[in-house]
């Protein structure tokens, strides 16, 4: 048995994780625990076109709530109902001294129209009240409830007693003006909100499938890995896979956040949900539904929409004390009145203009809707909230501890510096060193190779390569024997190493890097130095981080030397070197031992103990799986870049959490004294209607006020 989660005001929407309604932004509360069983039936009946194919199924998009303007036909009905009863009502008559024909029977017409009203525009309030009594979890539509129901049932009392004191203009006002301010309200919510709906819309409903030879343009929910797919010109790459056929640009901002487009040839990989450029191209599918990268993210934004940050978690048991104190302050304003010997009907009236205004939906939003919009802002930039604590946490954060090797640099070896003996150049210890590495398969080959093709050198023709293990290696190049390898193998050879090279190479030795040297025909022409290359982007992040004033480490196993130079290229605070896997997490712990708040930023297994001691773990996207489950934010393309961005969003978010805090409570605070009558000696009374008014205004402005967040920039410098 399975716990659902549904609206109390829009019972449609059923999620399998607690949440926000993506209608009106209320939380979702505990309905009914639901058999696999049922629920499988469920989706057959109520959804057959989405399939386990599609990330748009699931709980992604499931039984998603199409009844905002609901709200807005019930208002018409309502309010033309209104229209007579306010027409014979005491109050029309006292306002346009004109009073409307009489007739037999007239309160009883009252009755019929003041029920039409009650239980046509009030159901939907009524059964939502239903909804949070059940899940014992009172709240807006709880006090809504209470507030037209104590109305309806003292007018139909004192018209079955013979009274001419009603209220049924007081609840068919309350209720029209109730139901145009929630879908005002949930017109705003909806625009405030959309994390979810923006990842589902990236997907195409069809794609163009090549089967036995023929073309053919099916539902994605019918596509099998191993289909050959084409991608015309601008369009939606339907499934994750690799392209067999073509060549183009593909846009891949919504997901990466990256906003130039990324070239893609034969064999490389494309993304479902990215958009091709001006090239025709042939996909073999490789993953499908919920195994691809857009079904993940959606995954990690419904889990980041579930969980909930301190002060959402503030905000929620304060909604719920709102409710308390609702009840008992109406109750009591309620008897007050009455002993004042002002009458019931006005007793009435106060009742429930206090159990109106004071209804917690802003105060409820006042946090869901931030955290809804940060989400969305935190996807489009690059990386994912798995927790929302997480996000809360890294506007304290005091220091960033980055795991070296592929965080701060590219994980790959490339050419530092080349030193060419007397009487050659640079780009004749390249041609030797990489027309002889050529035939190697060894990283420091590679990157030798790599860095003349780079320089445009010519390489000449190899042969008989041979690989002298540990040391280097030997062969022919064009008409000329060439030596390459390490000081041991140039001694062991013979050959003589000049005192300038040897002093250069010293040096670089001991900032960590490696030294290669290259001869030829017993003599040397020169050294190539290489190193883990340092990405241009740490360098901009650091910067971006001390603009911040957060101060910034690093941790590696690699040596004192090598570590040292890293940090001084990049100009980090501090340094841990050849600190062993396993002791990450106690580097972690020595940080907060001394007062700091820790983010650590990893991308390996080895890093997981430490991103979970970290006060904010932050994974790099092409990490491993481990690391991702240990971590509250996802980097989802390997940019440190995005970390400063991390802490601004966090920083924006607050703020805006704050304001519409003290927004939705400073209300309550005025608010309520105003309903329950506190000014009355002074003529300042509020009317039921102009109570929901006002508490309709106060959510519509929280959500405007989260809306702004949208504007921000989260760069730095």
């Amino acid at each position: 048995m399975a716990t659902l989660y549904t609206c109390p005001m829009h019972p449609n929407i059923v999620r399998e994780a607690p949440g926000m309604c993506p209608e009106c932004g209320m939380s979702l509360v505990p309905a009914r625990a639901q058999t696999n069983a049922e629920q499988t039936r469920k989706d057959a009946e109520e959804i057959p076109h989405e399939s386990a194919s599609s990330p748009h199924s699931s709980a992604f998009t499931k039984h998603e709530g199409h009844h905002t303007e609901d709200f807005l036909r019930k208002f018409w009905v309502v309010l033309a109902l209104t229209v007579p009863i306010l027409i014979y009502s005491e109050i029309f008559e006292i306002a346009f001294k004109w009073q409307p024909p009489q007739f037999a029977g007239v309160q009883y017409a009252m009755l019929a129209l003041g029920s039409l009203v009650f239980f046509y525009g009030g159901s939907v309030f009524l059964l939502g009240a239903y909804r949070e009594l059940r899940a014992v979890l009172p709240g807006m539509m709880t006090l809504i409830a209470l507030a037209i129901t104590s109305a309806y049932s003292f007018s139909v009392f004192s018209v079955l007693t013979g009274s001419e004191n009603t209220l049924f203009w007081e609840l068919s006002t309350l209720i029209a003006v109730m139901l145009l301010g929630h879908w005002i309200e949930m017109k705003a919510v909806r625009g405030a909100q959309g994390a979810l709906k923006e990842l589902a819309k990236l997907l195409p409903d069809t794609a163009e499938v090549v089967r036995d030879g023929v073309t053919t343009t099916i539902s994605i929910s019918e596509l099998r890995v191993g289909d050959h797919v084409l991608a015309r010109p601008g369009a939606k790459v339907p499934a994750d896979g690799i392209i067999i056929e073509g060549y183009s640009g593909m846009d891949e901002s919504i997901l990466t956040g990256e906003s130039k487009l990324i070239s893609k040839t034969i064999g490389a990989e494309v993304i479902a949900g990215s958009i091709n450029g001006d090239g025709s191209l042939t996909i073999e599918v490789k993953k499908i539904g919920d195994g691809t990268f857009l079904a993940g993210v959606m995954r990690l934004v419904l889990e980041a929409e579930a969980s909930k940050s301190r002060l959402q978690i503030l905000s929620d048991r304060a909604a719920l004390y709102l409710t308390v104190i609702a009840v008992v302050a109406g109750t009591a304003t309620f008897v007050a009145w009455i002993f004042l010997d002002s009458g019931i009907v006005f007793a009435t009236e106060r009742l429930v203009a206090v159990l109106v205004v004071t209804c917690p939906h802003a105060l409820g939003l006042a946090v869901p809707l931030v955290a809804s919009i940060s989400t969305t802002m935190a996807a489009r930039s690059g990386f994912l909230v798995r927790k929302r604590i997480a996000l809360e946490s890294a506007r304290t954060i005091d220091i960033v501890l980055f795991d070296k090797t592929g965080t701060l640099t590219n994980g790959a070896f490339g050419v530092h510096e080349v030193i060419p003996a007397v009487s050659f150049a640079e780009i004749d210890v390249l041609q030797k060193g990489a027309g002889l590495d050529q035939g190697s398969e060894h990283p420091l080959a590679k990157a030798i190779v790599k860095e003349a093709e780079k320089r445009k050198v010519v390489l000449l023709p190899m042969k008989n390569f041979e690989r002298v293990a540990g040391k280097g290696a030997r062969g022919d190049v064009g008409v000329e024997t060439v030596l390459v390898g390490n000081k041991a193998f140039m001694d062991e050879v013979t050959i003589v190493v000049s005192d300038e090279i040897l002093k250069k190479t010293s040096v670089l030795e001991s900032e960590g890097k490696t030294v290669i040297f290259v001869a030829v025909s017993g003599r040397i022409v020169g050294a190539i130095a290489l190193a883990d290359t340092i990405r241009e982007e740490s360098r901009e992040a650091v910067e971006a981080l001390r603009e911040l004033g957060i101060r910034t480490a690093m941790i590696t196993g690699d040596s004192p030397d090598t570590a040292g130079w890293v940090a001084r290229e990049l100009g980090i605070d501090e340094y841990f070197a050849r600190v062993l896997p396993h002791e990450k997490s106690e580097k972690v712990k020595m940080l907060q031992e001394k007062g700091l708040k820790v983010a650590m930023v990893g991308d390996g297994v080895n890093d997981a103990p430490a991103l979970t001691q970290a006060d904010l773990g932050i994974a790099i996207g092409a990490g491993t799986n481990v690391a991702i489950e240990s971590a509250g934010i996802i980097l989802v393309k390997n940019d440190p870049r995005d970390i400063p961005k991390i802490i601004r969003l966090s920083q924006l978010t607050y703020t805006k959490m704050i304001q519409n805090l003290f927004w939705a409570t400073g209300y309550n605070i005025v608010a309520l004294p105003l309903a329950a009558g506190v000014l009355f000696s002074k003529g300042v009374i509020l009317q039921p209607a102009v109570a929901a008014v006002f508490m309709s205004a106060s959510t519509v402005i929280v959500a405007l006020n989260a809306l702004l967040l949208r504007r921000r920039s989260l760069d730095i410098i």
